[in-house]
């Protein structure tokens, strides 16, 4: 999942990194080959017409589609895996280099979309559509067009015979809009295949365009993401007979357990990525908001600050930990007492914190008559470590491509692939390349679209970036 906010930016670094960051002064944009931009518009084509949501069964023919590009562009058999995994699959496609530029760099993505329903979009949801300037189509910004985009940079590279100083790994996965169990499957059944120095993921950060000219305004080097896990809450009881009620009624107190957790705070926790949120989010953002998100950038053990941002729910959760009750059911009958209550409690965790402290957490505000089990296998990760040189890389890629757009880090508060390398112990940076206005953004949604020319810009921007760190 790829979501922006020009309100999520900020720049808060060590002397290194803040160095790294560094705007550079704008420069002419460069502009990818016709050739390498009709093969991009041809594969991003190809890819959309394909239905590669959830139950349909498709994901491998868009493996395999892309197989056969990598094979036929001269990369060695041995070197292009297509992984089954189920109903679905994941590519993995090694890029040699010569080795004197250390260990290998993951570029990873997703080849699955959110399932749409034709009827509901004014267009043919599984076809690539060009008009008034815009590319439509399911998976067009989440994440189809990334999936062309780094393919047709790693075809056209090899092309021209560039050898890279270091192997450069694409790492497609097939099911991140639902299980994510084919990234996880990547970083541990086949290591061996993925395991890198760290990884560039396309379906996080990215630039966003400004509303008023639709001009390059901040790209987002996203270095962090929260974790989503639910809980389930259940309280029981014997029952009996409606007309013989009693105190103890396990609706009345899993309703007390729910009013405990909406009561329930957890700590402020922080680290570079949210604090470079916070500093540049600041003097955006008119009135006490903003003024709190400077305070607290300054000095994140400003209670206070803490406070004020926490009154805005699209900030809280940058914040700490949050959990909010989503699901409820009770009973069994009208006219018998419940014999049990559930609750489902979504929690998105902070990184650094398990999500097994998050459940005692839970049990403690709720109390021991309560049950509070974890519903679902948890992927939580560290928040990944701020490398001057990817910083630079990134910077260097946007000026040619973007100019103008400086480079900031964030935290996202969603999830993607990236938790899963994280969690592996391969550090990940979302650093998709292509511009989004935010009124323009409607992946997952109805008319996905992205610009016609932000798509052939991210051209220049991969190519940059991937010469940037592995020689060239």
């Amino acid at each position: 999942m790829r979501q922006l906010s020009i309100m999520a930016a900020g720049l808060v670094l060590g002397a290194a990194a803040a160095a790294a960051f560094a705007k550079a002064p704008a420069s002419a944009r460069a502009a990818a080959p016709a050739a390498e931009r009709a093969q991009a518009r041809e594969i991003f084509e190809h890819i959309v017409g394909i239905e590669s949501s959830v139950g349909k069964g498709n994901v491998p023919a868009v493996a395999n589609y892309l197989a056969r590009l990598f094979l036929a562009g001269g990369f060695p058999a041995a070197d292009v895996r297509v992984l089954p995994f189920g109903e679905t699959a994941s590519l993995v496609v090694r890029y040699r280099g010569n080795g004197r530029g250390g260990r290998p760099i993951d570029f990873i993505a997703h080849m699955d979309v959110v399932t749409a329903n034709r009827a509901d979009w004014q267009r043919d949801p599984f076809r690539l559509i060009e008009e008034n300037g815009f590319f439509f189509g399911r998976g067009t910004s989440d994440v189809k067009q990334e999936v062309a985009l780094i393919t047709t940079t790693f075809l056209s590279l090899k092309a021209h015979g560039y050898v890279p100083t270091r192997d450069l790994i694409v790492a497609f996965s097939g099911d991140e809009e639902t299980d994510g169990a084919t990234a996880r499957d990547l970083v541990t059944t086949h290591r061996d295949l993925v395991d890198a120095e760290f990884a560039l993921n396309a379906d996080g950060g990215g630039g966003v365009l400004a509303e008023a000219t639709a001009k390059p305004q901040i790209f987002y080097l996203q270095g962090a993401e929260k974790s989503s896990v639910s809980y389930t809450l259940t309280t029981r009881n014997p029952g009996g007979h409606s007309s013989m009620p009693r105190p103890d009624n396990a609706i009345y107190e899993l309703a007390d357990a729910l009013k405990a957790v909406q009561r329930l705070e957890f700590p402020v926790q922080w680290n570079d990525w949210t604090l470079g949120d916070f500093k540049a989010a600041g003097p955006l953002t008119p009135g006490p908001l903003g003024e709190a998100m400077t305070r607290f950038a300054a000095n994140p053990k400003d209670a206070d600050a803490a406070q004020e941002i926490s009154k805005n729910p699209a900030f809280v959760g940058r914040l700490r930990t949050t959990c909010v009750a989503t699901r409820l059911a009770g009973g069994h009958a009208d006219n018998a007492l419940p014999q049990s209550a559930v609750a489902t409690v979504n929690c998105r965790i902070f990184p650094g914190t398990s999500a097994a402290d998050v459940r005692g957490v839970l049990q403690q505000a709720v109390g021991a008559d309560v049950e509070v089990r974890q519903a679902e296998e948890a992927i939580v990760s560290d928040a990944s470590p701020l490398r001057a040189d990817v910083v630079a890389a990134v910077t260097r890629a946007v000026e040619a491509a973007d100019p103008g757009a400086p480079v900031v880090p964030t935290q996202a508060a969603y999830a993607t692939d990236g938790a899963a390398y994280r969690n592996a112990g391969i550090p990940t940076y979302g650093c998709g390349g292509v511009f989004i206005m935010d009124s323009e953004e409607f992946a997952h949604g109805l008319n996905e679209r992205i610009r016609v020319d932000a798509f052939y810009d991210a051209l220049t921007y991969w190519s940059v970036l991937i010469k940037s760190l592995a020689g060239g």
